[in-house]
């Protein structure tokens, strides 16, 4: 009994030190560009939300066993989802971010019916061809845009901000796109950590560690499977309609399968066995050491692919991961 309420007291003690720490990185977060001035830097950091919510849903779906190849092309769904919403049918921006989300879904869970149930490498191929296949539409296509893509995109409207003023998305300030990027990526870590939490959370933790026992004990790999492919496909939908009205420009070949193997870079860099922060600390040293090196788009994919090769070789576990060998180390014999 002793010892159950002590456990107990260690859980709760816990937890109350995580909620503490997650307030002080919020405001860390929400004061960082009254000290970060310089644009170029914020937009750094813009890119480094994009980047590690999409990271996210990448571990989101390793947790059920899917490695997906066509992250970037939901992303890309979403962005054009977006602007079209916007500029055909003259949509709010409010509007169009959840819409185009919810169409991002809605293709994932038709895709997600043929292609989860083949699962293992054939999944993984698919998702690669349909990644390939919806650069080729996008550039195709000329109520896309085509190769030149969409350009003009609306910038979100004002919002009044009471004793404020009114904050206004445009292309001379890139504060009020920090911050809704902060917003959006501070809400998706609460809906994935709402699901990690829930049943389908444990099931997919139950698949991934092992699916045929997970399946022996009731559990329907395929439900769970299309449910993850689905929400990450949202999730990926949405930071692509944040994109696409931040950038106010889309291209087609920024959404193919290279910018997904970035995405899984950023991922494994950190640590695939911390769903939340391990993508949060990969996207930020991706993002901003190729930037301070100058590294070209030509010489990128090189300094990536030796990055892979290191990760795999001296840190399997991610840099996230040296925080569990150290704590084993520091514990006595």
């Amino acid at each position: 009994m002793v010892k159950h309420n002590r456990y107990l007291f260690n859980r709760t003690s816990m937890r109350i030190h995580k909620f503490i720490y997650a307030i002080i990185v919020i405001i860390i977060l929400a004061l960082l560009p009254q000290v970060v001035r310089n644009p170029y830097y914020i937009h750094l950091l813009i890119m480094v939300g994009i980047n590690a919510v999409l990271a996210m849903t990448f571990i989101l779906m390793l947790r059920t066993g899917l490695m997906c190849l066509g992250i970037a092309a939901f992303w890309g769904i979403g962005a054009y989802a977006s602007a079209m919403l916007s500029m055909k049918l003259g949509l709010p921006v409010w509007l169009s971010l959840p819409a185009a989300a919810v169409i991002t879904a809605i293709i994932a869970a038709f895709i997600g019916v043929l292609l989860v149930k083949q699962g293992g490498f054939g999944f993984i191929i698919q998702t690669l061809a349909f990644g390939f296949i919806i650069v080729l539409i996008f550039g195709t296509f000329q109520v896309f845009g085509g190769h030149v893509g969409i350009v003009g995109i609306s910038h979100p409207e004002s919002i009044p901000i009471p004793f404020v003023g009114s904050m206004e998305f445009t292309s001379i300030s890139k504060m009020p796109f920090y911050y809704l990027m902060l917003f959006l990526s501070l809400l998706m870590v609460l809906v994935l950590t709402a699901f990690y939490s829930s049943t389908a959370g444990r099931a997919w933790r139950a698949i991934g560690l092992s699916a045929h026992l997970a399946e022996s004990l009731g559990i329907n790999l395929f439900n769970y499977r299309l449910l993850a492919f689905i929400i990450a496909s949202a999730i990926a939908g949405l930071m692509g309609s944040f994109f696409a009205h931040y950038y106010g420009t889309l291209v087609p070949g920024s959404f193919g399968p290279f910018k997904t193997i970035n995405v899984h870079v950023y991922a494994i860099l950190g640590g695939i066995n911390f769903p939340i922060l391990g993508p949060v600390i990969g996207s930020l040293i991706m993002t901003f050491v190729p930037e301070f090196l100058r590294i070209t788009e030509g010489v990128e994919p090189i300094f990536t692919g030796i990055l892979m090769i290191l990760l795999v070789l001296c840190l399997p576990d991610g840099l996230l991961g040296l925080t569990h060998l150290w704590q084993r180390r520091s514990k006595p014999s």
